[in-house]
This record gives C-alpha cells, structure tokens and sequence, in this order.
C-alpha cells in the first residue's frame, strides 16, 4: 500500500485532506489507547526486548531486528526473535526452519531473520515468547508488537525513517501514525531514526522538541559482497515499505536503472509477473535485482535469476543503547 501524499505534509501545516480525517484519527488513537489499558500481559523470566515503530508501514524494523542480534550475540547471549508472520499461513507458534519452511507459511521477514538468530512465529505473540523461553533463550527480541499489550516490554526501541518522520503528527487515517508521538515515546526507553545525514538533519528539526529518550541514528549501508554494481544495467523490482529507497540506493551504486516496479510490501510473487521480468530483462540486456527480504519470497526456479542487493544498518554510535541492553 502507497501511503498517501497528505501524511507526510509538514506537522504545522497539515493538508487539507488530514484535516478533514483528524476527527477518524482520534477515534484511532483512542483505540489503540484502549487496547494498551487491557493490561501489562505476559511477564517472561527473560528480558524482552521491543522493536517497533509509531509508523504504519516500513520503517527499518527488520535491519534493526538483525543489527541488535548481532550486538547481543557478541555480548555472548542466546538471543531468539519472536514475530507475527505477517503474510504467513502457519499460526505459530513454531520455530522457523528455512530448509523446510516458505515465506508464504512463515511470511518474508522471520524466514530472513532465521538465518540470524533463532526466530518464532505466532500470531499469539505471548505464546511466542513462551516457546522461546522454553526453548532455551536469554533475550527475546519482539519483531513489532509495540502497540500490542499481550507481553510485558523490559525495554522497548521505537524505529523511524529518518526522511519520513512521523509525517504529519496524526493518526491513521489522517497521518501514518499508530498512535500519538507523545503517547509512543513516553513508554519507549531509545528512538533510533535511519536515513543519511540529510535525512537526519530535517528529521532532528522537526522533531528533536518531542524526544525525552536516547535518540540513535543510523544509515543502511549496502553490504560488500564483490559485486561491482557501476554501469551495471539492472531492472530493480521490490515490494517492501518504501521501494523508492531501494531503488536510489541501487542508483547510488553505480548501476544504471533500466526500469523499477515498486510492489506493495509484501506482495507475493505470481508466476506471471516474473515470466515477465525474466522476458523483459532478456530483451533488454538488463540484470534482475530485489532485496533481500523480497529474494525471500522468490519461488525456487526463479531465485537464481535474481541477484540481491544486501544492506545491512550501521549505527553511529552504540552507547546509548549498549547500556541499556542486558
């Protein structure tokens, strides 16, 4: 889904269309208030860690949730992640195996994040971290669930696209928000916003007035694997939140864009589609290239027509957040 031009107009000068919805925004917020009344859920005997965002939409969780892996496993602990599955058939919980699990049973993102530390799916995400617990984790790390009160948070990371911010301020549908800014960022312990320095400035003008927390930057750094992407001539295809992003990194890279489809996030692949790439891609002299969470999705015949474009997320400066990691 194409978020709408209107969300992401200045938050003191809304257009005409958020205006118009702001009373359907409240009525939102308020849900979502209500639904995090319910309780403080399920208390695991391990820290649980939150990845999550204010935002509808992509906003560098999965990179996130792959980066803090990382840390915590270098600190010598057994991390697992416990997901959703959003776009997944399988409820859960179970552990991902992706020798014998697809992205359309587990969804793209845990069979990614599998490859990365031991990663859960279920769509009751107390039963989740429950399974995790028993299975032998020291740290749970919650892909998502910020807005979900079924587990208790011992720590919670709220993410954000540093060029997108929190678009107009208001709550769905008249912005991109989930819930407030103010409400969001009174429970969450650090904010980390992604983009390049740019980015980074306009964000840190328009919001650093709402930040009482740790705020971290960071960037998605393409990761080098030997491939020389200059000159290259490539049609890009990706169905992820902002595939504009993907595209510009690719472009900043040296290669040179043939053509670009921008998918909904998630979308599954028809066989269709892809003859078409492959056929299109032939005639033009052009090479197929996605990302790493859409190569997830890639049926077998097709993946090794494809190469993938990795990044991989750099943060500036850790301590921040390294002291308060268990």
């Amino acid at each position: 889904m194409r978020a709408p031009g209107f969300w992401f107009s200045p938050p003191d000068r809304p257009a005409l269309m958020a205006r118009l919805l702001a009373p359907l925004g409240r009525l939102y917020a308020a849900a979502t208030a209500r639904r995090l009344a319910r309780g403080p859920g399920y208390r695991a005997r391990i820290p649980v860690i939150c990845i999550g965002n204010l935002n509808s939409g992509g906003t560098g969780k999965t990179p996130t949730a792959i980066a803090l892996a990382q840390r915590l496993q270098a600190r010598g602990k057994a991390v697992h992640i416990v997901s959703r599955g959003h776009g997944g058939t399988l409820p859960g919980p179970l552990r991902v195996d992706p020798a014998r699990h697809s992205a359309a049973q587990t969804g793209d993102e845990p069979l990614l994040l599998s490859a990365f530390a031991p990663t859960w799916i279920s769509r009751d995400r107390a039963a989740g971290v429950r399974a995790a617990e028993a299975a032998g984790a020291e740290v749970i790390l919650l892909d998502d669930g910020f807005q979900n009160p079924s587990v208790h948070k011992d720590m919670s990371l709220v993410v954000v696209d540093a060029e997108r911010g929190f678009g107009n301020g208001r709550c769905l549908p008249a912005g991109p928000l989930r819930e407030p800014v103010a409400t969001g960022l009174a429970r969450a312990s650090a904010l980390l916003s992604i983009g390049n320095p740019q980015a980074q400035s306009l964000f840190s003008a328009t919001w650093d007035h709402a930040i009482r927390i740790p705020h971290l930057t960071g960037q998605l750094r393409p990761l080098q694997m030997g491939m020389d992407w200059q000159g290259e001539r490539v049609i890009a295809f990706a169905g992820i939140g902002h595939p504009e992003k993907f595209f510009a990194t690719l472009k900043g890279e040296g290669a040179v864009l043939v053509r670009t489809l921008a998918l909904s996030d998630h979308e599954p692949f028809a066989d269709a589609l892809l003859r078409r790439l492959e056929h299109e891609a032939q005639t033009s002299g052009a090479q197929l290239v996605t990302t790493e969470k859409d190569a997830a999705r890639l049926p077998a015949w097709f993946r090794p027509k494809v190469l993938v474009l990795v990044v991989r997320l750099e943060v500036d400066d850790w301590s921040a957040l390294d002291r308060l990691l268990p």
